[in-house]
Order: structure tokens, then sequence, then C-alpha cells
């Protein structure tokens, strides 16, 4: 029998996951018989809350193996939600569409990954990727940014309305409830 070396284990996020949403759960209430990504979705959590909220279809990926397969555990019994979880790194050309092909969602989640994301990938490759999320995302694209970089967060507000505005996408909500985490904003559809 393998047993889990305590070890090993490491804490990977703030906060838990409802409080990981806090500022933008708005769209919890908007998300019945929607399709979900979640983009580093670390354990699935986040996903699980969309789920309980009414969430047919719930995606996400990670670099993150062990958050993977513990996602995929969370989703196992859902009869009535068809689910994917996979391993992705983001930094790779094409990344989502090598594993997800051209999947398109209602609802699009990347909390505390952006920032992650900007410190290892050239401006150029971030922004294709995040086109490539914009042009994903049919209804909602929710964000949250780091809470130890204010300034930093303020920029990658004023990148993602750049990036997006080439997707229609267009901010609709900024929160700073949130003292723990930080900043979160929400991009619409039409």
């Amino acid at each position: 029998m393998n047993m889990i070396d305590e070890n090993k284990l490491m804490r990977r996020v703030a906060g838990v996951h409802n409080m990981r949403l806090d500022g933008i759960s708005d769209v919890l209430i908007r998300c019945r018989e929607c399709s979900v990504m979640d983009i580093g979705c670390n354990r699935g959590q986040v996903g699980y809350e969309f789920y309980l909220n009414g969430a047919t279809t719930v995606h996400g990926c990670d670099i993150y193996e062990q958050g993977i397969l513990a996602a995929r555990e969370w989703f196992t019994d859902l009869r009535n939600c068809q689910s994917k979880f996979e391993v992705v790194d983001l930094t790779q050309p094409k990344a989502l569409h090598n594993v997800f092909g051209n999947t398109k969602y209602d609802i699009t989640v990347m909390l505390a990954t952006y920032h992650k994301l900007k410190r290892v990938m050239t401006p150029n490759a971030l922004e294709d990727l995040m086109l490539d999320i914009g042009d994903r995302t049919t209804k909602y694209f929710c964000w949250r940014a780091t809470s130890d970089k204010a300034n930093d967060n303020e920029l990658e507000i004023l990148a993602l309305d750049k990036v997006f505005k080439q997707c229609g996408l267009k901010q609709i909500h900024k929160s700073y409830i949130s003292l723990q985490l930080g900043v979160a904003a929400i991009w619409g559809k039409p």
C-alpha cells in the first residue's frame, strides 16, 4: 500500500475554494447549465464549487500533476457533470488546443495564475495564450491577482483589457474586497 509522504504535501493556494472566489462569486449564480474552464485549477475545488451551483461541464488544467489527479477524483462520481482535468504546460504553444481542441466555455476562471505565467513567458507568448483563452470564453472570464504586488496587479488588468478587447470581452466588474487575496476582475461578452 502506498502512503502519501506527508513531508511532500504542501500548501499550493491562498485561502480555501470558496474564499478564492471572494469578489467574483456573482458568476456562481450565473453558472447553471454552463460550461466552465478553470485555468490553473490546482486540485479542482473551485470547479467543484461551480458544479455545486449548476455547471454541467467543468474542465480544468494545471501543471501540477498530483492536483489534476485529485481533481479527477473529486469529479469521478458526478454523473450529471461532464468533466476533464489534464496536466497542461501553458508555456508551450497551442497548449490548450493540444488537449482541449477548440472547445469554448461559458465561463473561464484564472485565479492567481496569470502572474506566474508572466514570470516565465515572453510578453508575446503570454498575449497569444490570453487571446486563445479569450476566444474560448463565451460569457465571462474571471481573474484574480496576487495580493502582494498591487502595482503589478493594476498593470495586469490593463494588459488583459487590451488583449480581451480583441476577443470582444469587456471588463464589467473589479473588486478589492478581499484583503487577503487581492484584486479580482470579471470580463464579459455582450
